[in-house]
């Protein structure tokens, strides 16, 4: 079972434009910091934390409980001229997870009503025997020498984002999610997602995108536990242990 939480600043289009439209600069200095911190605290319990959106994050917050939850949001309303509200849910699938996490942060109120602010709403929590994260890092084969040392900088960040369409369709399909996490890589909760059907997965976008992709999958207690087994698990791949464009590691 994997524990979804969804993150969302409160009020915030409405906040950016009163009493005048806020220097853009600040705000995107805002947005970074706040996903920074926000990483810092669920990271520092376990959690991983996803931007999405920025106005919007998806945490994996398996082991992080209801009063965890309440002291990170009252560290940010300590630190940031903002506030946010949280949705929690946990089911078999990411894809799941986070669809009822999201009604439940929907049920507190609209997200630019100026009357939402610091929204807890639970619908469940993993407990410590069902608690199980699984996390794949999706990574583009030998892109440095394909894309980055011979297109522009533009161009080649044209290619990664349409790979990561192309994933979050296909996995999507198969009860996933998948997020961008720099460079040529992807990070996609996969709990239920058998290595065969990420294997296929992968194929797919393969054939869609014109580049090759391989994944190392983690599985473990907590979402920051499993994306460190899943980061070792891409290194063997990258490694040439195996000749296999999925290696999956369990805690």
């Amino acid at each position: 079972m994997i524990q979804i939480t969804l993150i969302q600043i409160d009020n915030y289009g409405p906040w950016t434009v009163t009493p005048s439209p806020r220097f853009e600069p600040d705000l995107q200095t805002l947005q970074s910091r706040l996903y920074a911190d926000l990483e810092r605290e669920f990271g520092s319990h376990g959690g991983i934390v996803f931007y999405n959106r920025f106005d919007n994050l998806i945490a994996i917050s398996n082991g992080i409980g209801e009063e965890e939850h309440r002291k990170i949001q009252e560290s940010i309303r300590n630190r940031y001229p903002i506030t946010i509200s949280m949705g929690i849910a946990t089911r078999k699938t990411a894809l799941e997870a986070q669809r009822v996490a999201t009604e439940m942060i929907q049920k507190g109120g609209g997200a630019q009503s100026s009357e939402r602010r610091e929204i807890l709403n639970i619908d469940s929590l993993a407990n410590e025997e069902e608690s199980r994260v699984q996390i794949s890092h999706i990574d583009i084969n030998n892109i440095t020498k394909t894309l980055t040392d011979v297109e522009t900088a533009y161009d080649t960040s044209i290619k990664v984002y349409e790979v990561l369409v192309e994933l979050m369709k296909e996995l999507k399909k198969l009860g996933g999610l998948c997020f961008f996490i720099g460079g040529d890589n992807y990070m996609a909760p996969s709990n239920g997602i058998t290595k065969n059907d990420l294997r296929e997965a992968l194929k797919n976008v393969d054939k869609n995108t014109g580049v090759t992709l391989k994944a190392g999958v983690g599985i473990a207690k907590t979402g920051g536990r499993a994306a460190d087994l899943a980061d070792l698990g891409l290194e063997d791949i990258r490694a040439g242990l195996t000749e296999d464009s999925v290696l999956i590691f369990h805690d």
